[in-house]
């Protein structure tokens, strides 16, 4: 219930009703885009000003390894069950979109484990950057094997590696994201004094600006599943918690701490809605937007940011 009342959360799930209600609210799309480019670069600093103070060690190595090991194994599973449900082209876009990661659900989870005094490290920003492409490229090697046991492989749809590799890894929101990392790394406490008035003043209150948008963003996708089957809906709410189990799994086998491991969950259970969509709209073509866009920002974002977060939160605090 505390994270509910939470301001932040209560912004999203008013622009969710306003958008319902077919309301004509709406955040400009660059005002929209200038608040993601600074929770992207708030968050990237207050996990390298933690990182200054924490340094490297074994812990932090395990923590990323497991995020790492998490972006391969979800797309991996996901297409082979996703492609049982709908076509080929269609799962391995869906399980790009679920193996990659949402940056504003991060964001949100930290503000609850802030809100709750539950201390996590700042290098789970860097792990959350390791897990958006490797998603993106497992997806796009699954339609290359369709497109050639269908025999209708083109050159227009070929898709280099490098050239997907490079467009993953310099993408203007990670770049963002690792050079203020980097920053923070480097300016270390003092930078965090200087800082403070805009990474952590500033940050609440827009970040429940940002959701308020995303709460109609999210309402405005809903009408791209109609007509889909009931498992598409089935899967885009049950596959949050299982994919958090899968994390939880690894957390406490590692002995990870509770914070740590509530990010890894979060991380795990969300679904990218602009990465991956961005890349995959150019690789998978034949892939339908409207549903894995749909599921992600229709049906998943909002779950995690209602339900899942204080359920996996809950969960790490009694199993851990």
């Amino acid at each position: 219930m505390h994270g509910l009342l939470d301001p932040t959360i209560l912004f999203f799930i008013f622009g969710l009703l306003a958008g319902l209600s077919k309301s004509n609210l709406e955040i400009p799309p660059a005002i929209s885009r200038f608040l993601s480019l600074y929770l992207l670069m708030a968050l990237g600093l207050k996990g390298g000003f933690a990182l200054a103070k924490s340094g490297m060690n074994e812990s932090i190595l395990v923590s990323l390894a497991c995020a790492v090991g998490l972006a391969v194994a979800i797309p991996l599973i996901s297409f082979w069950l996703l492609r049982r449900i709908i076509s080929a082209f269609d799962a391995a876009a869906v399980a790009a979109t679920y193996g990659s990661v949402s940056a504003v659900t991060f964001i949100t989870a930290t503000q609850i484990l802030e809100s709750t005094q539950v201390s996590f490290g700042g290098h789970m920003a860097a792990a959350m950057a390791l897990m958006e492409s490797p998603a993106i490229i497992l997806a796009v090697l699954f339609a290359n094997k369709v497109r050639q046991d269908q025999q209708t492989q083109k050159q227009s749809n070929n898709v280099k590696l490098s050239s997907l590799l490079h467009e993953s890894l310099t993408d203007g929101a990670q770049l963002l994201l690792l050079g203020s990392l980097l920053i923070g790394v480097l300016s270390g406490e003092s930078g965090q004094a200087m800082m403070k008035p805009f990474s952590v003043d500033l940050f609440k209150g827009l970040l429940a600006f940002f959701l308020l948008d995303m709460g109609l963003t999210a309402a405005r996708n809903l009408p791209g599943l109609k007509g889909q089957s009931i498992l598409v809906f089935i899967y885009a709410l049950l596959a949050p918690m299982v994919h958090a189990s899968f994390a939880f799994v690894l957390a406490k086998f590692f002995g990870l701490g509770l914070g740590d491991t509530v990010l890894l969950m979060v991380l795990a259970a969300s679904a990218s809605y602009i990465a991956v969509p961005a890349v995959v709209r150019y690789a998978i073509p034949e892939a339908n937007p409207s549903l894995y866009i749909g599921m992600s920002l229709g049906i998943t974002f909002p779950f995690n940011i209602v339900i899942g977060i204080p359920t996996y939160l809950k969960i790490a605090q009694t199993y851990l």
